[in-house]
């Protein structure tokens, strides 16, 4: 009797097992699709366009007006060390805080895995920039309708990121508009890329649709490794406006820090 009960669990484990691996066989194939939403705040601040000020570490306030950046170049690792690359053509998001559904990125026709990175580009790389404007397809198109070109002509190139508003400082009492436009700056590119390893599994399957919460720090851009004082860039009482020079490369490293994840949801479709 002893033995036949042994005998029964163990055809019984065995035929669990192979169900189990055959589910999940079956479950990861086909493709699905994923969602990464942004939320953009400011060193633990809530973000509200022209709304109540935010310090930084410099001894100025901010209130911002404009913030907008290219997200692009989406690269998913799996599990197993594989990656899917979006397709390139598809892979221009313009974020724009004052239209909330920019700021969720739609993927689909993504190979089903349990995914555990993202990698995504601030900015438009070089390779694609150097095809020329006709190698754009509507980028360039939709880079102009946004405000995110650094001139009306093709050589100005994009602006990767526009963050604009007013401050004050200790030497600065009225309130005084800064520009801050990160793009190609004579011989600096400053496109960069950012590697989030994620909490939780993305699962992508024909079944659910993964969703990435992402928070963006926006006082990284000024305010980050790199300390950007606006006030040191207020010409002449006229505004500080950052778009070229040394400051630059430096914003763009203080961009790669700037995003961090929040969570993942994975919620059936």
């Amino acid at each position: 009797m002893k033995n036949i009960i042994k005998n029964t669990i163990a055809i019984l484990a065995v035929a669990i097992s192979l169900v189990s691996c055959s589910s999940s066989d079956a479950t990861i194939s086909g493709i699905g699709s994923l969602k990464i939403q942004i939320e953009n705040g400011f060193a633990g601040d809530a973000v509200v366009l022209g709304g109540a000020t935010l310090p930084t570490s410099n001894a100025e306030t901010l209130k911002i007006s404009t913030i907008k950046y290219i997200i692009s170049n989406i690269v998913l690792t799996n599990e197993d060390g594989t990656t899917f690359t979006y397709p390139k053509s598809e892979s221009y998001f313009i974020v724009d805080e004052e239209t909330p559904a920019s700021l969720i990125l739609n993927l689909s026709n993504i190979p089903a895995g349990n995914y555990t990175k993202v990698k995504f580009g601030i900015g438009v790389d070089e390779s694609q920039f150097s095809m020329g404007a006709t190698g754009q397809g509507d980028l360039w198109t939709r880079a102009q309708a946004a405000g995110m070109t650094m001139s009306g002509s093709w050589s100005g190139g994009y602006k990767f990121l526009d963050f604009d508003g007013t401050f004050t400082s200790s030497t600065v009492a009225n309130d005084t508009s800064f520009m801050v436009y990160n793009g190609k700056s004579g011989a600096n590119y400053n496109y960069t890329e950012v590697v989030l390893s994620l909490p939780t599994n993305a699962l992508v399957r024909t079944t659910i649709s993964p969703q990435i919460h992402l928070s963006a720090d926006l006082s990284q851009i000024i305010d980050g490794t790199n300390k950007i004082s606006l006030t040191a860039n207020n010409m002449m009482g006229m505004g500080a406006m950052i778009m070229s020079g040394s400051n630059l490369p430096l914003i763009t490293a203080n961009l790669a820090n700037m995003f961090s994840v929040e969570h993942v949801h994975n919620d059936p479709n």
